[in-house]
């Protein structure tokens, strides 16, 4: 099978974890665990070839991208070193609103620093990199920055996977532009392998397949990478609590009102790192109308947990354009998205992507 040319908005630790899981995988294909699918459509997590890196960062702009992924503010733990010093320079991209003004209060190495330079032309860099893929791993809030780099794709002719929680896959106005030029898109907003947003999906099915009724809940989060320290600016969340809430809520036959669900990143806390953790608590009425109460708590590693999921989501993309597919690619959205543009039960998601790899679906 031939490589894909994937090209990268956003070298945090995202992008980190994600390229060490491609050389990992690479290097060692009879260690698969941690992987949904080894092997997807006849393509491996190998054949993933970044060829372009864009950021706004000064100490990621104009160096190579193997010393760019564990450069600061970068936190994501190094599970793998051993990466090839790739042949790609990481360009500077337009600010615009990528960079929360309160990153200035905090010390260097846990903060955005903008390097002193112009940005490039994207849409240059996108076409003569050969990318067939884009993925938007910019910081929440960063609505226009994402739609920027959307445009340069639909210009570029370029695939887009949107990462973070601006709403553009699941916009009929954007989704219309992507399909108008048959180019693929998957979006919104990335599921973790097992995360928060999947775990309290999954009890809440839980608790309408056994009858239980859902009067409340809430999920705290809690990390130190510059995800929640980008997040404690609460003007840049709305996007992100919208993302996280509607999620959850897509398993209930009828919503919570809003003042009994709380679901949203809650506080930084420096010495974590990329280690996240989340509090979930349910509070339910089962026979007899007798309550009850389930409470959880989940500790990963925030950046490796997405790792995975946007594998098969590049791959899913690959065999979209190999077959001629434009628009939104609707199962794997479903599969790998906090808000795709049509909501299904994760079982029924992963079914529409086994139908998609094989042939059997068109999206």
């Amino acid at each position: 099978m031939s490589k894909i040319n994937v090209a990268i908005a956003g070298v945090g630790n995202c992008a980190s974890a994600l390229l060490q899981g491609i050389e990992m995988y690479k290097e060692h294909p009879e260690n698969v665990i941690g992987l949904m699918n080894y092997n997807l459509g006849g393509y491996t997590p190998g054949d993933v070839n970044v060829v372009a890196a864009f950021d706004v960062d000064k100490r990621k702009v104009g160096k190579g991208l193997r010393e760019a992924i564990f450069a600061k503010p970068n936190c994501a733990q190094i599970f793998y070193d051993k990466l090839p010093d790739y042949p790609v320079q990481v360009q500077m991209g337009p600010v615009l609103d990528g960079v929360s003004e309160h990153m200035a209060d905090y010390d260097e190495d846990e903060a955005f620093v903008v390097a002193d330079q112009e940005p490039c032309d994207v849409v240059k860099v996108l076409k003569e990199s050969g990318a067939e893929i884009l993925i938007n791993y910019l910081p929440v809030g960063s609505e226009k920055a994402a739609r920027f780099y959307a445009q340069a794709c639909l210009e570029a002719n370029v695939g887009f996977i949107n990462a973070m929680p601006v709403f553009i896959a699941s916009d009929e106005t954007w989704a219309k532009k992507f399909r108008d030029k048959n180019i693929p898109i998957i979006g919104d907003d990335v599921k973790s392998q097992l995360g928060a947003t999947i775990v309290h999906r999954t009890l809440t099915k839980l608790f309408e397949n056994r009858g239980v009724i859902l009067d409340r809940t809430y999920q705290l989060n809690f990390g130190g990478n510059t995800d929640f320290l980008n997040m404690l600016n609460r003007s840049r969340l709305a996007s992100k609590k919208k993302s996280k809430t509607q999620s959850v809520q897509a398993e209930l036959k009828t919503a919570l009102a809003d003042k009994m669900i709380h679901i949203g990143p809650s506080d930084y806390i420096p010495w974590l790192d990329d280690n996240k953790i989340c509090f979930i608590r349910m509070e339910g009425r089962g026979f007899g109308n007798v309550p009850l109460t389930l409470e959880v708590k989940l500790s990963v590693q925030d950046s490796p947990n997405s790792g995975g999921v946007m594998i098969d989501a590049i791959r899913c993309m690959k065999l979209a354009l190999d077959r001629k597919i434009g628009g939104t690619l609707t199962s794997i959205s479903a599969y790998t998205m906090k808000s795709p543009p049509v909501q299904y039960t994760d079982t029924e998601a992963k079914k529409m992507v086994e139908e998609f790899i094989d042939g059997r679906r068109k999206q």
